[in-house]
Order: structure tokens, then sequence, then C-alpha cells
């Protein structure tokens, strides 16, 4: 990028600008030490030489000889000042380097981040432009027809439906991902482990229902500091997945248990499960592993995970997954029971 690289240019410049005055002010320094101590040691000399008892006509001797130390004075300071200017074009060759690498360890999580917001932008774009061109291409057909009856003009009203409602879910995901960075200290207090998931499973009551999908619950008597309406989210964004990608008649667990100072949940499902390949990338924004979930068969955009993440980190938590091809997956969720006053997170629905 353009803008990264004309950044660390101008920051290499001035990171080798500070280490250049820094260089030169300590030379000048030693410099005028150095030269003290010379002129110093030549005037004591000097006048050493000046008080001795010097007979009749050897005096030109005398003069000669003080004018040889005064010649090694300067042969000295030549030698002084050629010396430091070589240790300053070693300082200002391997400042450089230094400061060009100071200057991109410096930038490299602002071009990541700008890499990241490109590719954030990207994507949203592709995926609201998505719905919007099958309604456009719908009307079209339609308005072109010279005959449209009412069954069909039902028809397509029922798909521009599902398209909006299709882009309703989007923009309620990108809408709670920007909300991800804010901070309520005031929403954090003790929560029930069971309350969470309680809550969590009510959302999904008739979801279970029509997939004939059995939920097992076990949870214990624990709590966990936090944003209630934030952990019931994460769980429910969990619960979600698991219902979507099980067969009927399959079993969802969800557990609870604390642990020393944190607390453990967990969703696990008899789903497809979810390829090695695609594991490292599941909390990626848009990302869908389509190998091995079929994205034909269950729609979404691929933000539920992030979100989840996301809600994890500000408790200062992690969200690892377990899972292999026909075996289900096992989403974990490890949380610290007590949230310092310099922690405290929420995410904001």
């Amino acid at each position: 990028m353009r803008l990264i690289q004309s950044a660390v240019f101008r920051l290499t410049l001035w990171y080798l600008g500070i280490i250049m005055v820094l260089s030169l002010v300590f030379s000048v320094a030693l410099f005028r030490v150095s030269t003290g101590q010379m002129d110093n040691n030549f005037n004591n000399q000097r006048d050493a030489i000046e008080r001795l008892p010097v007979p009749i006509g050897l005096e030109s001797r005398r003069d000669d000889y003080i004018q040889a130390l005064a010649d090694e004075l300067g042969d000295a300071r030549r030698s002084l000042v050629l010396r430091l200017a070589a240790l300053n074009l070693l300082t200002l060759v391997i400042g450089g380097g230094a400061a060009y690498w100071l200057a991109r360890r410096t930038l490299e999580p602002i071009e990541n981040a700008m890499e990241a917001q490109g590719r954030f932008t990207a994507d949203a774009s592709h995926e609201l432009r998505t719905p919007l061109t099958a309604m456009r291409s719908e009307i079209e057909v339609a308005l072109r027809a010279h005959h449209l009856s009412a069954a069909d003009a039902r028809t397509l009203l029922s798909s521009n439906l599902e398209e909006i409602a299709k882009l309703e879910a989007l923009s309620a995901g990108l809408l709670r991902l920007a909300r991800s960075d804010q901070l309520d200290p005031t929403a954090v207090a003790p929560v029930p482990v069971r309350q969470l998931i309680e809550t969590a499973i009510d959302r999904f009551q008739a979801q279970l229902s029509g997939h004939h999908i059995n939920l097992e619950v076990d949870a214990d008597d624990s709590s966990v500091e936090g944003d209630a309406a934030s952990l019931t989210e994460l769980l429910a964004i969990l619960l979600d997945n698991a219902i979507k990608y099980s067969p009927e008649k399959s079993t969802v667990t969800i557990s609870g248990h604390a642990s020393g100072q944190s607390v453990n949940l967990a969703v696990a499902d008899q789903g497809a499960g979810i390829n090695a390949s695609d594991i490292p990338h599941i909390f990626e924004r848009f990302y869908r592993a389509d190998r091995s979930r079929s994205k034909e068969q269950v729609s979404g955009y691929g933000l539920g995970l992030s979100i989840a993440k996301r809600i994890a980190d500000l408790h200062h938590g992690a969200i690892t997954v377990e899972s292999s091809p026909g075996r289900g997956s096992v989403f974990r969720v490890k949380l610290p029971v007590t949230q310092t006053p310099a922690q405290h997170p929420v995410f904001r629905f």
C-alpha cells in the first residue's frame, strides 16, 4: 500500500534523524572532552619543558621539541575527527537499517488493520450486492413480461421479501460488529451460568422442535462476571450454529462448569463437522466452511462466530473449537470468573 510505504519512509527519516542527532551530540561531547584532555597534557608538557634549564645556544632545540609536541597534538585532533566521522557514517548506515525495521514494526498493526478493513469492506459490499442483484433481476424480468398474473406477482413479492430479510440479517450482524468495541463498565455484574444457558435456549425452542433435535444441558451453580446480554448472545450464536448444522433427531449438548478461576462453557453437536483446513479461519468475518458445511442448506453470512469471538475477547476469555468431518463439533469458551476494574467488557445489542 502506497500510503503505508510513504508513512514508513517518513517515519524512518524521523527515527534516523533522532539517531543521528544523538550520535552527533555524543560525538561533539566526546571531541570536546578528548581535545580538552589533549590540550591539558600539551600545556603541562610545554610548561615542564620551559621550566627546565637549557644551556646557552640550545634554546632552538627546546622550541623544536615544543613544536613537535604541537604537531602531534594537531595529528591527534585530526585522527579523532576522522574516527568520529567514520563512527557517524557507520551509525548512519546501521541506524538507517534499524530505523526502517523499527518503522515497519511500528506501522505493521496499522497496515494489518487497514488490510483487514479493506477485506471487510469488500466482503460486505459483495454480500450486500448479492440480494440486491437478485431483486433487481427478478423485477426486471417481471417488467419485461407483457402479462403478469396475480400469482406471478405474489411469487415475485415473496422472493423480494426473502431477499429483504437477508439484507436485514446482514445489516444487523454488521451493526453488532460495529458496536463490539463499546465498553460499559456499569453493565458488568455476576451472572449465573445456568441463567445464561436458559436464556439462550429460550430463543431456539421453536427451532429445536422444528428440527427434532434433542437438547441436553449440563451446568453447575457457578457464576461468571460479565455483561449478561453479550454472554447470552455468545451462547445463542454457538447454539444457533449447532442446531443449523445438526441432522434431525441428533443431540446438542450445552454445558457450563467452574474450574479454578475460570468458567468453561461448551456447545457440542453431532453435525457434519469442520475440515481441519477451515478451522483456523472460521472466526474470520464472512468466512464459511463451505466444503464441510453446505451454504446451500444453511443460510448465513459468516458473521456469527466472529461476533462470538469478539465477545469472548472483550471478556478476556478465549473461544476454541474441536471438530472433524462426520463427527460433529465442540465449541469451548473459557471465561475468567471475575473481571478486574481495568477489564470490564460489554457488547451492546
